[in-house]
């Protein structure tokens, strides 16, 4: 046990540590290995209707607890200490070389700011603005079609949605579509509400789970958010940008959920007196919807938990070479303007 605990964790070390070009990674990993792994994954994970992450954490701790107390039980708790230690240290060397490999390694490709051509000189408070506007006119103009039209069930992959995910991934050069992910609920679903998480991508089944207490014009930007994960953009701000450009491409109300999201983002950056000039031209429809996003994450939202939740995952990010952490949200500001992909998309019709 001692020497396998050495040499997983001598790998697992120069995994984490080791330089690698982001061209390798693209090139032999994130456009060929994790392509065909992610189709093959996630379809076998979406045939089973619960969610695969919370059978696995389920199976690791309660082995890890069995295990431990047999040792206790033959050889004492002093002498089973060092080797519940040894078994750990296996345990966690060994789960992170497979996130490595079934999808971590992700984090190291390419940035998709790289592969569009991001233009620092676009991204100007003027078009920040211009943005708003648009979202704002188009919000107005899609909330009744929107709301009468309706959105997807929970836990089915709307099919439209599917079609705008497929497109944005042949723009920004996919070299496969990725298989969506069909949206699920799990066990940590409490711990998502009181954190404030609205989704997370499993690493490991490649599933795509969702907080329970979304609202329905919330759940096709999360989910598409998600689905970009699926698709090999482990950073924040490129699943946000493919995530929202999935869903301004797909039918009325994945539109309007996305502009929703947008609005929101841009928003939030612009000058005090830009806001509420932006913000007065908001129609009552949208207006209640985003005052009905406000009032369920205060509803639920802990913020000791959150605090305590988004300090971990901004450590993982930066651990996993994303320099920004969680500020890496609020990047998909800049590819909307910086790119030519998201100027497009987002102008005014």
């Amino acid at each position: 046990m001692v020497w396998r605990a050495v040499i997983l964790s001598a790998t697992a070390a120069a995994a984490a540590f080791a330089p690698v070009s982001p061209a390798a990674v693209e090139r032999m990993y994130s456009s060929r290995v994790y392509p065909a792994l992610q189709q093959l994954v996630t379809t076998a994970s979406n045939a089973v209707p619960m969610a695969l992450f919370d059978v696995l954490i389920a199976i690791v701790v309660l082995g890890w607890l069995a295990l431990a107390a047999a040792d206790v039980f033959r050889r004492g708790l002093p002498r089973a200490l060092a080797r519940i230690a040894l078994r750990t240290v296996t345990l966690a060397a060994a789960t992170y070389l497979v996130f490595l490999a079934l999808w971590g390694l992700n984090y190291r490709r390419v940035p998709l700011g790289e592969k569009l051509q991001f233009s620092a000189g676009g991204v100007t408070p003027k078009a920040a603005r211009l943005v708003a506007v648009a979202a704002v006119d188009r919000l107005n103009g899609l909330h009744a079609d929107a709301h009468a039209a309706g959105w997807a069930e929970q836990g089915v992959i709307d099919p439209g949605l599917n079609d705008g995910f497929v497109s944005v991934q042949r723009d920004i050069g996919a070299a496969a579509a990725a298989v969506p992910g069909r949206p699920k609920h799990t066990v940590f679903d409490l711990y998502f509400r009181l954190a404030g998480v609205e989704g997370m991508t499993d690493p490991f089944f490649l599933e795509t789970l969702v907080a329970s207490d979304l609202l329905p014009f919330e759940r096709p930007l999360v989910v598409a958010h998600e689905w970009a994960h699926l698709a090999g953009l482990a950073d924040e701000s490129e699943a946000n940008f493919v995530g929202a450009l999935a869903c301004l491409r797909g039918p009325v109300p994945v539109q309007y959920s996305a502009w929703l999201f947008l609005l929101s983002q841009i928003a939030a950056g612009l000058p005090a007196p830009d806001r509420r000039g932006v913000m007065q031209s908001l129609g009552d429809g949208p207006r209640r919807d985003l005052a009905a996003i406000a009032a369920r994450n205060a509803r639920n939202i802990s913020p000791r938990v959150a605090s305590a939740g988004w300090r971990v995952y901004d450590r993982y990010l930066k651990a996993n070479r994303v320099e920004a952490g969680v500020t890496s949200y609020a990047q998909v500001v800049r590819l909307m303007l910086g790119t030519e992909l998201g100027r497009r998309t987002t102008a005014a019709p």
